[in-house]
């Protein structure tokens, strides 16, 4: 499991492997569906309610020893308890940890799920798919993970109590047959501007008949903060994940998106939630005409956002800002923030 995944305006880390380039909202999703595994009957998952005490014991303490070293950058500790197969997962994990300060500032670790995952019975590396349920089975969690080795891992959630942007955190462990060993970590925050995604999820309800692009983004927007890793899925999460695709007149549909502006017309491949300023943010992907000149491609990127804001009003509303990402040649390049305020 490579540990790392980059965004175009900055680097977040994922337990999946692979380098995201920007895509259009409904193939992103038909990609997504695309790419589920089948669930391995091999498979199998413990809820931290229906632990037995030694694993408990076990995983409280080597869990609560890596939560601390990453709220005090000690990479030494982190290094040192990293599985030797993710070694070169080293570099992403340590950026993350330097870049996660923000989001633990002033905050304390407290601990929100354990899950034990056992893989040990597969025959080879598959995608493999779990199920965790409570003691009363009213309540299932599934976690899909790509190319996963046989063998036990555990899933640990943890929050930033306190923290002005409730950082959050998501660690992946392995049994090594010794000890467990880190092998991938995610850090993200749990809200924008002391707003969590469960208010983010009705403020898309509230505006999902009215403005579908903003009541899009606004679903966006609460799934990324509800949990701090992409690869879990829960009856809540589907449940946004319906509401979002039942959204009327949203962007499902709309890319390539064509924006007219004065006697030419912008073309616009994709539009993404982008928190990488810890702010809710929207990265917009463009075809730029090919300037290179800072000055010209600054100015061309202003055009283009300006356009787009025009055809999208209520986004103003809704979002801190805009990134504007050009693509030319099948390169992207980041030109530039800006605040609403400062977007003709």
């Amino acid at each position: 499991m490579d540990a790392r995944k980059k965004s175009i305006c900055g680097e977040r880390i994922n337990v999946k492997m692979g380098l995201r380039r920007w895509m259009p909202a409904a193939a992103m999703v038909a990609a997504l569906l695309l790419a589920m595994p089948m669930a391995v009957e091999a498979a199998s998952c413990v809820s931290q309610g229906e632990l037995s005490a030694e694993d408990r014991a076990a995983l409280s303490d080597v869990t609560g020893r890596l939560m601390q070293a990453v709220f005090a950058q000690d990479y030494g500790t982190l290094q040192a308890a990293l599985l030797p197969a993710e070694a070169s997962a080293w570099e992403g994990i340590r950026t993350a940890v330097e870049q996660s300060a923000p989001l633990l500032k002033n905050g304390q670790p407290k601990l929100r799920n354990f899950y034990l995952l056992d893989a040990s019975n597969q025959k080879a590396t598959a995608d493999t798919e779990f199920f965790c349920s409570n003691a009363s089975g009213t309540l299932t969690v599934s976690m899909t993970m790509q190319a996963l080795p046989p063998g036990r891992y555990a899933v640990v959630l943890s929050d930033a109590l306190g923290a002005p942007l409730a950082g959050q955190m998501g660690m992946i462990l392995a049994w090594d047959g010794v000890a467990w060993k880190l092998a991938g970590l995610s850090l993200r925050q749990g809200s924008f501007n002391g707003h969590d995604g469960v208010w983010y999820w009705s403020r898309a309800r509230t505006l999902a008949s009215a403005d579908g692009w903003s009541a899009w983004y606004l679903y966006e927007a609460a799934r990324y903060l509800l949990v701090p890793v992409d690869f879990i899925g829960s009856p809540n999460l589907q449940k946004l994940r319906q509401e979002q695709s039942q959204v009327a007149n949203g962007p499902q549909a709309a890319f390539p998106d064509s924006i007219p502006d004065g006697d030419r017309t912008w073309k616009v491949d994709a539009v993404l939630l982008e928190a990488s300023l810890h702010e809710p943010d929207l990265a917009v992907v463009y075809e730029s005409t090919g300037v290179t000149d800072p000055a010209a491609l600054r100015t061309e990127a202003i055009t283009v956002l300006s356009a787009f804001l025009k055809s999208q009003p209520g986004l103003r509303q809704n979002f801190h800002g805009l990134w504007a990402v050009a693509s030319k040649g099948g390169k992207q390049t980041p030109v530039m923030e800006l605040p609403m305020e400062k977007i003709p």
